[in-house]
């Protein structure tokens, strides 16, 4: 058994992930809403899906950019997601086309 000592130094929190941790992104993946607090106490809105049980953040910027995709390639199956920069205004996104 253990005790409430063990057990707070064990915590890891639970932390949502983001599409770019992800070598490839099948594009079928069932999108769906979740709601989140930022720190500021602000109720907040977004898309994610769920990957062997761990759930991953789509940001708005790669759906646009999947939706450019899909209208040149509608048959696009995977995408890569890469990040760049940090925060909430110097994050970039570029999505690429794998097939």
């Amino acid at each position: 058994m253990t005790n409430l000592k063990e057990a707070a130094s064990a915590y890891i929190p639970a932390k949502m992930k983001n599409v770019a941790e992800l070598s490839s992104i099948d594009v079928s993946l069932e999108l769906k809403d979740g709601e989140g607090i930022d720190d500021a106490g602000k109720l907040y809105k977004y898309k994610y899906f769920e990957v062997d049980g761990e759930k991953y953040r789509v940001p708005s910027v790669v759906l646009g950019q999947l939706k450019d995709i899909i209208e040149v390639k509608p048959d696009l199956k995977t995408v890569k997601v890469k990040k760049s920069g940090q925060g909430k205004e110097g994050t970039r996104y570029t999505t690429i086309q794998l097939s």
